[in-house]
């Protein structure tokens, strides 16, 4: 009874904590000034702003009805239910960036190892988009590149999810394979590495200023493997930034028009990742060394034999049991980066 007591007291304090760091007042505020503005006349002219707001309001009421659900369980004294609410609640606090609440753009790079690290892409692909549907997230395919023989040299996906980027950005950096190669006779054991990119979706209404003349664009056919389907036009879109260089590529959708947004969210979001690292940057000069989430950052090791193991070089959360983390269970790996970079 007295370990019951003490455990309803902790949860109360949690709680109380919980509700002034959410500051649900100033969320409640902001529902109410979306309310007002989506009672205007023209508030639906602009359609991608309009859903955005409607987005932000029904992931702020959300929040609200979850806080206001949590302080029942406390007062009814149901402690295993308040637990498990407080459980989702605490990781909002871990959402302070300001991109961390956007959808995300991931994709994934094959380094190191040839055949056998384009393969590795493809297992880390199927990995995340079943880490997606988890989620209840979805996603498009943005860009890809085959490999020869298998998997992929590179591929990139835009993600559809709240907070997508905030629970995501964690996993940006070098994902080491050691396996038996499946690709030769001898089963050698083979080391493979990739490298994961994570960026925000920046829309267009966001503090990066493009301007026309500063874009170059190209328009070919986009790849295709024959058949009924081949392009006969040409829908796939490479987008250069003169003042920064950076090249972008969009080709997975049929319509020029929609590889054409895609290029644009792309270099956005780029552009956004090359400020914030310039931040970051300054940032190191007062509070130590900054990791570049780059080649030379290796954040997880994967190890298929001679024993099974999972284990995150940043966390030290480990787990021999691979097969779950490659089917896409990363909660426990992810809920211990949001804490870690809190």
């Amino acid at each position: 009874m007295r370990g019951t007591i003490l455990g309803m007291e902790e949860v109360k304090q949690r709680v109380e904590n919980l509700i002034q760091k959410l500051n649900i007042d100033s969320k409640k505020k902001r529902i109410a000034e979306i309310e007002a503005e989506s009672s205007k006349p023209d508030f639906w002219k602009d359609h991608q702003r309009a859903a955005e707001m409607m987005k932000e309001m029904s992931s702020l009421q959300k929040l609200v009805d979850d806080s206001v659900l949590l302080e029942e369980y406390v007062q009814s004294g149901e402690i295993d239910d308040a637990n498990e609410l407080l459980d989702t609640l605490e990781t909002f606090l871990y959402f302070s960036g300001p991109f961390d609440n956007s959808s995300a753009i991931l994709a994934i790079h094959s380094g190191q190892g040839g055949v056998e690290a384009m393969d590795w892409a493809q297992m880390l692909f199927r990995m995340y988009t079943r880490y997606f549907e988890r989620k209840g997230w979805t996603y498009d395919i943005v860009d890809q590149t085959p490999g020869e023989e298998a998997g992929f040299k590179s591929i990139t996906v835009a993600v559809e999810g709240s907070s997508s980027y905030g629970f995501l950005k964690g996993e940006a950096g070098v994902h080491r394979l050691v396996r038996q190669s499946p690709f030769n006779a001898d089963k050698l054991r083979q080391t493979s590495f990739a490298l994961v990119e994570v960026l925000p979706q920046v829309e267009d209404n966001a503090a990066i200023e493009l301007k026309e003349d500063d874009l170059d664009w190209e328009f070919y056919r986009a790849s295709s493997h024959g058949g009924q389907n081949v392009q006969k036009v040409s829908s796939a879109v490479r987008l250069k930034h003169k003042p920064s260089g950076i090249v972008v590529t969009a080709q997975s959708e049929r319509y020029q028009n929609q590889n054409r947004e895609y290029a644009l969210k792309l270099l956005r979001s780029k552009l956004w990742a090359i400020q914030e690292e310039e931040r970051k940057k300054e940032e190191a000069k007062m509070k130590g060394e900054y990791k570049t989430p780059g080649w030379g950052n290796q954040i997880r090791s994967y190890v298929l034999h001679p024993y099974h193991m999972v284990k995150d070089l940043r966390t030290n959360v480990e787990t021999g049991n691979t097969e779950k983390v490659l089917d896409g269970d990363l909660d426990e790996f992810i809920d211990a980066e949001l804490r870690y970079f809190a």
